[in-house]
């Protein structure tokens, strides 16, 4: 009986080792919530470290060591003042000066599986690996143009999903309908930069949850 008492005990503590390495792995894709306060109204937004880690981490840097004091929403492009192809809306955000900021790894659509569905936070970039924590966009509705493989962009690399907005799609709405009175030289931007940015007022963490993926 003793020997069958150890076995079962030895049992036990496997299991609780399993379990254990079960909830290991699943802290991993630990979601992180972060909220955006604007002199427009708040947006909650949720990024994922343990899916797109390069990414989410190059914006957790920019909100744990405070780089958004300076920083709001400047861009919004819409259907009627888009100058690509093919048309998408979104609004985009970060520093207000971004000179001389480094880029991160580019991780696409493809490896995360993270989509730019409604609401989708994702990096802004030029060349592939320019993109930061610096400068980043919501979307405004499903942008499957944006994903890995399609033409918004000519190296069909597609931009890096890295979260999602949980709460303030309306205040993010708002901000889309915008007019972009800024005068610029560039004719791609031109008629999307408003003349005054939204400022950001306070973007800070969260306490933790779990992503229930």
């Amino acid at each position: 009986m003793k020997i069958a008492y150890r076995g079962f005990y030895t049992f036990v503590l496997l299991c609780l080792a399993y379990s254990a390495g079960l909830q290991a792995e699943d802290n991993s894709h630990a979601a992180v919530q972060v909220e955006i306060v604007t002199d427009m109204g708040a947006i909650v937004v949720e990024v994922y470290p343990g899916i797109a880690p390069t990414s989410a981490g190059s914006f957790l840097k920019y909100v744990d060591e405070g780089l958004y004091s300076d920083a709001g929403f400047y861009r919004t492009v819409r259907l009627d003042n888009d100058n690509g192809a093919p048309k998408i809306e979104v609004i985009q955000g970060g520093l207000l000066n971004t000179d001389d900021v480094s880029g991160v790894a580019h991780e696409t659509t493809e490896q995360t599986g993270l989509k730019h569905t409604d609401g989708a936070l994702s990096l802004a970039r030029a060349a592939v690996g320019t993109g930061s924590g610096a400068a980043f966009f919501i979307c405004i509705g499903d942008q499957p143009a944006l994903d890995y493989g399609a033409a918004r962009n000519p190296d069909l690399q597609g931009f890096a999903v890295f979260g999602k907005v949980l709460s303030g799609m309306d205040v993010a709405r708002k901000i889309h309908v915008l007019p972009g009175g800024a005068n610029v030289e560039d004719a791609y931007t031109k008629g999307q930069i408003l003349a005054k940015p939204v400022q950001f007022l306070s973007v800070r963490r969260l306490p933790n949850t779990t992503d229930s993926r």
